[in-house]
C-alpha cells in the first residue's frame, strides 16, 4: 500500500514580501503564457516546438526590452520556461 503524507503551511508575509510574491507570480504568468504563444505559432509554421534553450536566449532579450522583467527572481522565471517545455 502507498501512504501520501503532505504537510501544510500558513505563510503571513510582511507588505514587502506580499508585493514581492506577486511580482514574481505575474511575471511567471506573463513569461510562460508569452513562451506558449511563441511556441504554438512556431509549431504551427514549422511543425517544431522550441527548445529550452531558445527561449531562455529569447528570455533575456525581452528583459532588455521590459525591465519589469528584472524585477523577480529570474528562477521563478526559467522555471516557467521549464515547466513549458516538460
Amino acid at each position: 500500500m502507498l501512504i501520501q503524507k503532505a504537510f501544510k503551511f500558513r505563510l503571513f508575509p510582511t507588505e514587502e514580501q506580499a508585493v514581492q510574491i506577486n511580482k514574481s507570480i505575474g511575471c511567471s504568468r506573463f513569461v510562460y503564457n508569452h513562451f506558449l504563444d511563441c511556441w504554438e505559432k512556431t509549431y504551427k509554421q514549422t511543425g517544431k516546438g522550441l527548445t529550452y534553450n531558445t527561449c531562455s536566449k529569447a528570455l533575456t532579450q525581452l528583459k532588455a526590452e521590459l525591465p519589469w522583467l528584472k524585477e523577480p527572481d529570474k528562477f521563478a522565471l526559467q522555471n516557467s520556461l521549464k515547466n513549458l517545455s516538460k
